[in-house]
């Protein structure tokens, strides 16, 4: 079976939509069945000014078409809601085919902090977005609750993995900073909320990985953090290692993958009660959230990284991919089903 995703997150750019969509191409192709892109590569794009470093692809219907049918996908998904997205959703509305959708980022949350904008408004956008779809995929049980409360319909389930290979406490690097290190990774914007932890007065050293337009103006604001830019996946994975405490301030996020990375590393999470981390951490002792940022800081400071690590080793992207292909399996066109079952049965016979 082949799977066409299309997705305005694309490489260059490093955030969860990007390092999800890698992760599930690279396990699917264990199961038997092949993702294909139809990323912005080859479209012209704008730049976005409340984004400094993204662009935005202009793609033409008919290139749209040309790249689809050259595809031959026997299913389509549409990962995000950008010009991409939308191409492609006209494209399989216009010849009647069903398709797939994902709600991975919270645009509503992040447009509202840059304008004027009513949440509400963007939610309806999104919601007549995904209306169209067979399956809306979501990667949380507190996400769907709270979608299907707003009035989207057809909700599947697709949690993320963790790379446990890559990310383990043994290849950890020494720093140099002072201990304790609490650390954060990811985009270095205004909905990121990184100045919730970046202003507690905390022990030992504040260390922020990733860049982004409000890299320059936290750098001013806080000389004492370390400022040590985005890395890429093996040095980003020695890094985190190397933290007592991984901090996720964000209220905005679906997920976070990066919270099961820092687990899969052995170190616990601290953040706020909220989508997120309230479904990666929940009420499991591998991490402390609490409103008061500072006290989820120190408490997760007696955590044990064995209990991290142990956590995150149930979660694997093979199994985030079974999930995927199960519910694109919905709108396949041609033999993928059987293909699918066949390799389904293999896997779980080899397992046990």
């Amino acid at each position: 079976m082949k799977v066409l995703v299309a997705t305005d997150a694309w490489q260059p750019q490093v955030n969860g939509v990007v390092r999800t969509l890698n992760s599930l191409a690279r396990a699917a192709s264990k199961l038997g069945v092949e993702i294909e892109f139809l990323s912005p590569e080859g479209f012209p794009s704008f730049p976005v000014p409340t984004y400094p470093g993204l662009r935005l692809a202009l793609p033409a219907p008919r290139r749209i078409a040309e790249r689809i049918e050259a595809a031959r996908p026997d299913a389509i998904h549409i990962a995000t809601e950008g010009p991409m997205g939308f191409a492609a959703r006209a494209y399989c509305r216009k010849r009647g085919r069903p398709f797939t959708t994902s709600y991975t980022t919270r645009f509503p949350e992040y447009i509202s902090v840059r304008s004027p904008i009513p949440q509400d408004w963007i939610y309806g956008a999104l919601r007549w977005f995904h209306s169209a779809a067979t399956v809306t995929m979501v990667a949380t049980p507190s996400l769907m609750t709270e979608l299907g409360q707003r009035g989207f319909a057809n909700l599947g389930m697709w949690t993320r993995g963790v790379d446990v290979d890559l990310f383990r406490p043994d290849c950890a690097i020494d720093l140099g900073f002072p201990r304790p290190i609490f650390m954060t990774v990811g985009r270095v914007a205004v909905e990121k909320n990184l100045e919730a932890f970046l202003s507690l007065d905390l022990p030992g050293s504040k260390v922020v990985i990733g860049g982004g337009p409000q890299e320059a103006i936290l750098k001013r604001s806080f000389p004492d953090a370390k400022f040590l830019g985005p890395l890429d996946n093996g040095i980003l994975a020695a890094h985190l290692a190397a933290a007592d405490v991984f901090v996720f301030p964000s209220r905005t996020d679906t997920f976070g993958i990066v919270q099961l990375e820092a687990l899969a590393s052995g170190v616990p999470i601290a953040a706020f009660p909220v989508t997120g981390p309230k479904d990666v951490v929940g009420d499991n002792p591998i991490g402390v959230l609490h409103e008061d940022l500072h006290r989820a800081c120190t408490e997760a400071l007696l955590i044990s990284r064995d209990a991290c690590r142990k956590f995150a080793l149930d979660y694997s992207w093979e199994n985030s991919a079974r999930q995927f292909i199960g519910h694109v399996r919905k709108v396949t066109s041609g033999g993928g089903s059987h293909e699918f079952e066949m390799a389904m049965t293999a896997t779980e016979s080899a397992a046990g």
